[in-house]
């Protein structure tokens, strides 16, 4: 069996080595990867990658920055089936680390028992936070599985749990959706139980991280005329918080810190740095080197947060009320029309019917005058007989 990986990356250098080592102690066989441009070590590393013998590294370089992900993870997924016979792929970001749920198995001994009748089917993602900090990859200080509810996301300025992603068997006509959330292939059967995986994903890993990622991708939405996505759009959403100044407030608000994870809707996770520990991989070394957010800061941080979601959450409900406003407007003036318009068509219905009338008289006082001219032709007839007679 041949497990296949796709990632298309840009500037990841703090993640991309554990990723890289996770997936390769997870077993798969081959990575088919796009550069987008990288330009803080991330081209290099993946070039080192690329050196290694015992797995198969297809590398790509993408330079344009147009938010292209769903055509180039298409191309990467149908190549993987195509190019390298791949019997399963899985489309990841690099921020993105694939587990079984039964952590006694790795991934590939799970798709070994995969029957290729599935097809295609979606793995969870889950959120994995912690204490906050300027810098680093927190591959061990963010092992909190965050079970906030869609409400108390939203109180914190998130929009909604992650979406989950699609895995799918080898197809050289494979179509993948921009996020890797949905896939062309169909679903022909349930995954049992025993063989689930999920998706631990650790999406902000530091302030230096977040703040270069969300100008990048903004700036790329910016410049792809062919995507739109909405004004409440997560990524667009959080640039406009960045153009204004606001973001790192509203960012502070998606962590917890060890005594507050322990009361509230989180369970400790530490399956990526286990991982890792079992992998032999050295990028652990240092982790408790990150600049963690000082408490005050913290706390300042969160008041300005909590004051610009509870800002955002305002205009959205004007928003909203004035977009009902104008449907209930347009539901009038439908209405107004619709009246109007069968007025109109009474009037010209009645006016239709008198015309009607009108010339059936007419078609009635043609045939009575056809039926007296017979009349009196034949009454003509009738004299001139007897007058011969």
């Amino acid at each position: 069996m041949i497990l296949a990986v796709t990632l298309m990356v840009r500037d990841e250098a703090d993640v991309l080595p554990a990723w890289l080592d996770h997936h390769v102690a997870q077993g798969f066989d081959v990575f088919v990867i796009t550069d987008n441009g990288s330009v803080d070590g991330t081209a290099e590393l993946l070039a080192a990658f690329a050196e290694r013998d015992d797995v198969t590294v297809d590398l790509r370089h993408d330079p344009v920055h147009r938010k292209q992900q769903g055509t180039v993870v298409t191309g990467m997924a149908r190549d993987a089936s195509t190019v390298h016979r791949a019997d399963w792929v899985v489309n990841a970001d690099t921020d993105e680390f694939v587990l079984p749920v039964d952590r006694s198995l790795t991934v590939r001994q799970v798709f070994e028992q995969l029957d290729p009748v599935i097809g295609a089917f979606t793995v969870p993602v889950v959120n994995l936070v912690g204490a906050m900090a300027e810098s680093g990859a927190g591959l061990e200080r963010l092992h909190w599985r965050d079970e906030r509810s869609t409400d108390e996301l939203r109180a914190v300025g998130l929009l909604a749990p992650p979406t989950s992603n699609a895995v799918h068997v080898g197809d050289p006509e494979v179509v993948v959706v921009q996020g890797n959330h949905q896939v062309s292939v169909a679903n022909g059967a349930p995954v049992p139980p025993a063989l689930r995986l999920e998706v631990l994903h650790l999406p902000w890993r530091s302030w230096q991280q977040y703040e270069h990622r969300v100008d990048v991708s903004g700036r790329a939405y910016e410049a792809n005329p062919d995507l739109t996505p909405s004004p409440r759009h997560h990524g667009m959403r959080d640039f406009r918080r960045l153009q204004e100044g606001v973001l790192e407030s509203t960012f502070s608000l998606r962590f917890v810190t060890d005594a507050e994870a322990a009361d509230g809707p989180f369970t400790r996770d530490d399956g990526v740095a286990e991982s890792l520990r079992r992998a032999g991989s050295p990028v652990l070394d240092g982790a408790d080197a990150e600049a963690l957010v000082p408490e005050d800061r913290l706390r300042r941080l969160r008041a300005v947060g909590r004051a610009v979601v509870r800002r955002d959450v305002r205009i959205e409900e004007l928003e909203d009320a004035v977009r009902a406003g104008e449907a209930t407007a347009d539901t009038l003036r439908a209405t107004v029309q619709f009246e109007r318009d069968r007025a109109q068509a009474a009037v010209r219905s009645s006016e239709e019917r008198a015309a009607v009338i009108q010339v059936r008289e007419a078609e009635l006082a043609a045939v009575r005058a056809r039926r007296v001219v017979r009349i009196a032709d034949r009454a003509g007839d009738v004299a001139r007989r007897l007058r011969r007679s």
